[in-house]
């Protein structure tokens, strides 16, 4: 099995898109319509908020990303900007929509409450990590990563965090060095249904290796 790196383009976003909705299982909060509208919006939300991209490509399809913001360096380009507001009202024009939105709304809550707590000057976030669970199992994660890092050594980078949530493989976190810095439980209900989650903040520090 061949697998190539490379920079993201546009022609990828629906291979992406598709990756994120099966990764952060949002038909759990919704009906299929509404989570395909849902992973839209948390990719384009994603896109405005990075410096550098990697996306493994394993028999001409996208199998994992990985996005990583220089925060000094970060300029959001106004055509990504555009189309994340666009993704926003397309999905809070239904009403299902709009409820389901809430759960962002808390996620970005928390995000911000982990953040205001670390008290730490950050020099980078991972802001998008993902792989198809499919290519699982067969090192297409670590190698992202270690693209995510050597770029960030290259920029003088020497601290990063990150958010992730018990959706994902938060262990592969710990496993490669990263520190828990704090967590949260929460409860969504959303119509008829109930979901519980626990989100994380991790932290990794160059110079303490």
């Amino acid at each position: 099995m061949s697998i190539t790196l490379r920079e993201y383009n546009e022609n990828d976003f629906a291979q992406v898109q598709n990756i994120i909705k099966k990764t952060w299982h949002y038909e759990r909060f919704s009906t299929p319509k509404t989570a395909l509208k849902l992973s839209k919006v948390y990719l384009s939300s994603c896109l405005t908020n990075y410096t550098f991209s990697r996306v493994a490509v394993c028999e001409g399809k996208i199998a994992g990303i990985i996005l990583v913001k220089n925060i000094e360096k970060h300029k959001c380009p106004i055509k990504n900007r555009i189309m994340q507001i666009k993704d926003i009202i397309s999905l809070v024009i239904s009403r299902e929509g709009r409820k389901v939105s809430k759960v962002f709304s808390a996620v970005e809550e928390i995000d911000k409450e982990f953040l205001n707590k670390s008290n730490k000057s950050y020099k980078a976030e991972l802001a998008l990590f993902a792989v198809d669970s499919e290519y699982r199992g067969k090192g297409i994660g670590k190698m992202l990563f270690q693209s995510a890092m050597e770029y960030m050594k290259s920029e003088n980078l020497d601290n990063f965090y990150l958010f992730t949530d018990t959706s994902c493989n938060y262990g592969f976190y710990e496993h490669n060095g990263l520190t828990r810095q704090n967590e949260k439980e929460k409860t969504f209900n959303i119509e008829d249904k109930s979901v519980d989650m626990r989100f994380f903040i991790y932290d990794y520090d160059m110079k303490m290796r």
